[in-house]
């Protein structure tokens, strides 16, 4: 008679509970979608007078133009600046001055672009008027009032986050001032105010600066990522290159809003207490008059077939730091659920592979992590191991242990117990993540706007729960492979030489 462990029985309990979970839950859904493009979904939640909103636009900085890396980010920074009615102290005043100061940057532009040519007390005349206009459009500025209107209203949780593959928006209101937020959030689309843009744009090259300048492991995985990708802008920062990111101007922004913010380019789910015909009367109402725009083009560019092995080493007093990279097949791949429990072995906590060996028995790392997609999921990107190396020990070891673990993971087939345990495991995750009205409304916007279906969120379990050991040791071996990993390290500066005049 064949005995099942703890695992097994959870396991089963679970893929019957996701097809119960998923019947139950399609009652509480309403979808619908305007005539302009724009998808909603809505569920309902009645336990506390609270409503999530979130806000998830089908564009990163992988769209960023060449030459314009940041502006995914930058206009994310934009949406929070208010409208023609809000943050603005005189708008038809702050308008002159705004386009006062697009004119003489124009100029500015032009005398530059002339280069050895450029006349150099003109630019300096211009940089000094420019300075000039944007402090004059500044004194318009009602700072953050579009933030702190929704905070009097009882909003918690305002954030966004722009990442390679899309930007989100999101907040929660208590449910009696959900009309408030069809109000604001329709206005930041329907007429984008690129206020304090200048201001702004210096906001986020320091950001860009002290992510890299004061993170040993922002710089090491800058350059790990430029290296391992040749061709394909997740090769990029998601904040862009500060050179970039310093020269873009006004006019690219809303070029960039335009082609990316189009309604059929943005998925919006509401999840709390809300009544969901009242969610589409105020949709429509709100959201109906942004026009309808295509789609943008897809991206057709595509890294070439890995040659051969990459190595990347970085200076730094810091930590010493270690990161492998294995190229990898994108989110939409029929394999993608098995890097996820490949993931999981390696790197689930105190019960991963790697811990156990690398962290606790061996005592070679501080911290060893495996990272089924990265940066980004949604086109062909790495499977990511990250090590910090212990005190005295260093990376050539660490690198070392993790190519004799794979080795034997390579060789040696996943017991049914442990396949067992991380499905589990992976069930509990999901359900944390469904467990509040922000994770629930955040994962249904994720998973439509990547999937098209909100359903993946529950039929993603039964991928995991086909997955096999034959599938883990063939998948593994695809992909952990010489030829297509790029290596990046840190390490000690080499001594200043002397004596040089």
């Amino acid at each position: 008679m064949k005995r099942f462990g703890l695992g097994a029985i959870l396991l089963a309990a679970a893929a019957s509970l996701a097809a119960q979970d998923l019947k139950e839950f399609e009652k509480r859904v309403t979808e619908f979608t305007l005539n302009n493009g724009l998808h909603f979904i809505v569920v309902e939640r009645h336990d506390a007078p609270v409503v999530s909103f979130h806000t998830y636009v089908n564009a990163g900085s992988v769209d960023d133009p060449t030459g314009q890396t940041g502006l995914a980010h930058m206009f994310e920074h934009m949406a929070f600046k208010g409208t023609e009615t809000i943050g603005t102290k005189n708008w038809p005043a702050e308008k002159r001055a705004l386009d006062e100061i697009e004119e003489i940057y124009g100029r500015l532009d032009a005398e530059r672009n002339k280069g050895p040519k450029a006349d150099a007390n003109r630019v300096s005349l211009l940089e000094a008027q420019l300075k000039i206009a944007i402090d004059k459009a500044q004194a318009y500025v009602e700072p953050n009032e579009f933030a702190r209107i929704i905070e009097e209203n009882g909003g918690v949780g305002m954030n966004a986050d722009t990442s390679l593959d899309h930007t989100e928006y999101f907040y929660s209101l208590p449910s009696n001032r959900a009309e408030l937020w069809f109000l604001l959030e329709s206005q930041r689309f329907l007429h984008p105010i690129f206020r304090e843009f200048y201001k702004e744009r210096d906001v986020v090259m320091e950001e860009n600066r002290m992510r890299v300048e004061s993170s040993p492991q922002g710089r090491l995985l800058e350059d790990f990522n430029a290296t391992a990708f040749e061709a394909f802008p997740y090769r990029n920062p998601p904040g862009g290159w500060n050179s970039d990111t310093e020269n873009l101007r006004v006019a690219e922004a809303r070029a960039f809003f335009e082609k990316y913010y189009t309604p059929a380019n943005i998925v919006i789910a509401i999840v709390g207490d809300i009544d969901p015909a009242e969610a589409r009367r105020l949709a429509e109402r709100y959201f109906g008059p942004m026009t309808a725009r295509p789609l943008p083009p897809a991206i057709v560019t595509r890294d070439p077939e890995p040659s051969g092995p990459k190595t990347v080493e970085v200076e730094s007093r810091n930590q010493p730091l270690l990161v492998i990279g294995y190229h990898r097949p994108d989110q939409y791949d029929p394999e993608d659920p098995v890097f996820d429990v490949i993931a999981m072995i390696l790197s689930s906590g105190r019960t991963g592979l790697m811990y156990k060996e690398l962290v606790e028995q061996k005592r070679l790392a501080l911290e060893a992590e495996a990272i089924s997609t990265y940066p980004d999921g949604r086109y062909p990107n790495l499977f990511l191991f990250f090590l910090a190396p212990g005190r005295g020990h260093t990376v050539e070891e660490n690198q070392k242990a993790l190519d004799d673990l794979l080795q034997r993971f390579l060789a040696t087939p996943v017991d049914a117990e442990t396949l067992s345990r991380v499905k589990t495991k992976a069930r509990a995750a999901v359900i944390r993540r469904l467990d509040s009205n922000a994770g629930l409304a955040s994962s249904l916007a994720t998973a439509y706007a990547n999937y098209g279906d909100w359903r993946k969120l529950f039929t993603q379990l039964d991928d995991l729960n086909k997955v096999t050991a034959d599938d883990i040791a063939r998948v593994a071996r695809e992909c952990f492979i010489a030829k297509s990993r790029t290596v990046a390290y840190t390490v000690n500066p080499a001594p200043s030489k002397g004596g040089a005049r």
